[in-house]
């Protein structure tokens, strides 16, 4: 990039405020909570975690599934959005919470959770097997850890961000192994979703999202 230019790429804050108002988004979310009630089938008992919430798009579609569910993200934007909206539809049992498990541990540890589950995250994870570690420490036996995430694809993706350094999507094996090698058996696996995006050069691409299902291990 020129070093002249005033160029800032627009972060997940900057994107908070439209968040919800793309159909696309909230079409994704409803799907892929669809398809981890139907994996799982949840007592209304379990408490869980969302990694990467976001506003909170695919807990509000699995409010109504899981006793207490904590939001966690990396955004101010994102979670003020999120805030906005518990307060407005008095949603009692979500708890949002700003937290990257990257680089921080879950900050009570003796607070253990049934269900993980997140939706487009871990491909911009740089050390997943780090975050693996620590969902394994905060949750109980047989909990449920479920990842909804981009198939592997071509890079065409996130072409429009000249500074996006995450996976291009994952192989099937790739994330059954990030899974199984840090505690976690794999449970099921689907194709759940396919979606459009534009390329920058202004063709249309499909791209395929994965639910990968998997369980703790002891």
């Amino acid at each position: 990039m020129n070093k002249q230019t005033s160029f800032r790429p627009m972060t997940f804050d900057d994107k908070a405020k439209d968040w919800d108002s793309n159909p696309g988004f909230v079409e994704r979310a409803h799907i892929i909570a669809s398809a981890i009630k139907t994996a799982i089938q949840a007592p209304k008992c379990m408490n869980a975690l969302e990694l990467g919430c976001g506003t909170g798009l695919l807990s509000y579609f699995l409010k109504d599934d899981f006793g207490q569910i904590v939001l966690t993200d990396t955004s101010k934007g994102m979670l003020e959005v999120l805030a906005q909206k518990i307060e407005r539809e008095s949603i009692p049992n979500f708890h949002p919470l700003l937290l990257d498990l990257s680089s921080a541990d879950y900050p009570d540890p003796n607070h253990k959770f049934d269900a993980v589950y997140s939706s487009m995250v871990f491909h911009h994870i740089a050390d997943i097997d780090q975050v693996m570690k620590r969902l394994y420490q905060i949750t109980n036996k047989d909990a449920y850890i479920c990842i909804a995430d981009l198939d592997k694809e071509d890079g065409s993706f996130h072409a429009h961000d000249p500074l996006f350094d995450g996976r291009n999507g994952f192989e099937k094996e790739e994330i059954e192994q990030f899974l199984t090698r840090n505690g976690f058996k794999i449970i099921s696996y689907q194709i759940c979703h396919e979606m459009e995006k534009q390329r920058p050069d202004g063709t249309t691409a499909r791209y395929s999202i994965f639910l990968i299902v998997g369980q703790k291990n002891g």
